[in-house]
Order: structure tokens, then sequence, then C-alpha cells
């Protein structure tokens, strides 16, 4: 049975009613989901839908549950895919799964391309860190995702995030890590104050995991596998490495300049920036975007799972962190 007639006889079984699927496509990039679009026709109406499902090896792991969660929070208060349905257990796509609704007409930047967003940057900037501001300024303990994310005390959230990213570079190193292991070393020597709130965490919020319509409007953030409760600085520094800078130094995620990025953000959060713990964040973003590179690599080299994006990260990006990482260990040096 195709992938097209397992999704045909999830929704006819979910909805109740008979449902046809079309168009159904791969869409390339990414590695911690397969992710395909097609429509759905069922009782005369036509609905444009996304399927994320799990892949039989991943770039992470995460949970889809949380993700699902995460936009069913979010949908209604920032540009996100609409939640439509969720199966943990795989049912007849014998792998999990969930659909969300097709955000249509946007384009997402690759970070490896120089000046994507053209005459728009700065507007695009704006509405970026604007959003990234909501998420860190909504409490989370009515939403959705609240009732399975568990809420880390404010002065264990370093510890928490620290502990799980080194973990996995624990478990997935293949050849010494030097630089890696100096930055986790410094960071537990020197641990940030506690967190001024807890709140959502995106956990990979940056350019390339959102689609504009290419004249200055985010239409829609995706990628919230990585979602979680904790210290919304790790969020803030995750957004301003520099490898998500389109090789615009002077630029936060190539758009705009820093310090309005960091204004922006202080305004819509509602939360302070103090520079020592954003030094922290910074440096721990650069020790787990190269765990996550390392993981590609020993996931495309031992795993069985072949798809390209997972040797590009764990060659070029893993280059690219170790230099973040060394550039990012000296500043919190400089700030101890």
């Amino acid at each position: 049975m195709s992938l097209g007639e397992r999704l045909e006889a999830y929704l006819t079984r979910v909805w109740g009613q008979p449902t046809t699927v079309e168009d159904l496509s791969r869409i390339p990039g990414g590695a911690s989901r397969e992710t395909y679009r097609f429509v759905a026709r069922v009782d005369g109406q036509t609905r444009p839908l996304i399927l994320r499902r799990d892949p039989p090896g991943s770039l992470i792991e995460t949970d889809r549950n949380l993700e699902y969660l995460a936009l069913e929070s979010f949908h209604d208060k920032l540009p996100a895919p609409r939640p439509v349905a969720m199966d943990v257990e795989g049912g007849e796509l014998e792998r999990p799964f969930f659909i969300m609704e097709r955000v249509e007409g946007g384009v997402a930047a690759s970070p490896f391309t120089v000046g994507p967003y053209g005459d728009h940057a700065r507007e695009i900037g704006q509405r970026f860190f604007e959003i990234l501001g909501t998420i860190a300024a909504t409490d989370p303990t009515d939403l959705p995702l609240a009732k399975v994310a568990p809420a880390p005390a404010p002065e264990d959230c370093w510890r928490v995030a620290l502990d799980h990213w080194s973990g996995i570079m624990d478990a997935d190193e293949q050849h010494p890590q030097p630089i890696v292991r100096a930055a986790i070393r410094a960071l537990r020597r020197r641990p940030p104050p506690p967190a001024q709130a807890i709140r959502v965490v995106h956990g990979d919020y940056r350019t390339g995991n959102f689609l504009h319509d290419g004249a200055g409007k985010i239409l829609a953030v995706l990628d919230w596998e990585m979602v979680h409760l904790g210290d919304p600085l790790e969020d803030l520094g995750w957004a301003l490495d520099p490898l998500w800078s389109h090789f615009e130094a002077d630029k936060a995620g190539g758009m705009l300049p820093r310090d309005e990025a960091l204004a922006i953000w202080r305004r819509t959060s509602g939360l302070e920036i103090d520079e020592a713990a954003l030094a922290w964040w910074s440096l721990f973003n650069a020790v787990k975007g190269q765990t996550i590179w390392t993981s590609a690599a020993k996931e495309y080299r031992d795993g069985g799972f072949k798809d390209p994006v997972l040797a590009i990260s764990g060659w070029y990006t893993a280059r690219r962190h170790d230099q973040i990482l060394a550039a990012a260990l000296m500043r919190l040096e400089g700030l101890s």
C-alpha cells in the first residue's frame, strides 16, 4: 500500500467520511521529520495539508506530541500552522506523525544563502524578533503544551538544558571534540543566573524556520520539534547564533543590527537581557548546534539514513560551529 493510500485510510477513519489524497509529494530539506505536502478531498471540500512523519533515522530525537501541542498553543497567537490530527502510535502510516494545515505562498530561506530577504530584511527582522518576544511573553501555564512539557525550576533551566545536550554528545561523539568539551566545562563552571520566568522555548527559532511572502511579511513559524519549557534567553541566543547570519556578521539573522533586535525582543517580551546570561546561552547554543551536527554525522555513517542534509550538517556546519564555539567561549571568559 502506498503512502497516499495509507493517508486516505487514516483520514477516512478519523474524519468518518470518505477522503481522497492527491498531489502528495515530499518536501526536501530537514532531517528530524519526513515532510510531505498533499491535498485532501472530503465532503466536497479541498484541504491543502502537510504531513510530518518520523523518519527511520533522525538528526535529532524529538517528541511529535510536543510539536503538535506547541502548534495548538500558538497558532491563534502568532503566525503558525493550525494542527489537524496526530497519531503517536503511527496507525496506518506505521510511524508517529501529525498533520497540519498548509500555509500557502511562502518561502523559507536557506541559511547558506547571502541576503535572502533583499530590501525587506529589516522589516522581516523586526517581525521575526517581535514574534520571538511574543513567545517569551506568553505564560505557558494554561497552554495545551503545559499538559505534557515539564517545567524546570528557574535555577535549574541551564543545568537541564546542558545535561541534555552534553548527554547526546557523549552518546554520539565519534572523534575527539576538544572545543565542545572546553565549552561544556566553562558552562558548568560559570552557570547563568536563574531564569527571569519559565516560558515556552521554541528550540529552533532561526532564519530558515519560517515562511515569508517575499514582500516583508512572515506567514508562518515552523519546526517546533525541539519545543520545551525553560529560560527564554535560550531561544534568543539561538536566533542570534552567527551560523544563521547569512554571512553578515554585523546583523542578527542577516536582517537588522543586534542592538535593534534585542530592543525589539525586550519591548515585546517584557523581559530584561543580562548580557552575561545571554553570553552563557550563546555559548550553550553553539554546543547544542555542534551536538546536532555530531549526531547528524553519526546517523549518516552508521544509521543507514542517507539524507544528504545529514552529511552536509556533519561536515560543513560542524566546522563553522567549531569557529563559533571558540569565539563564544572567549566572550564568556571575558565577561566572567
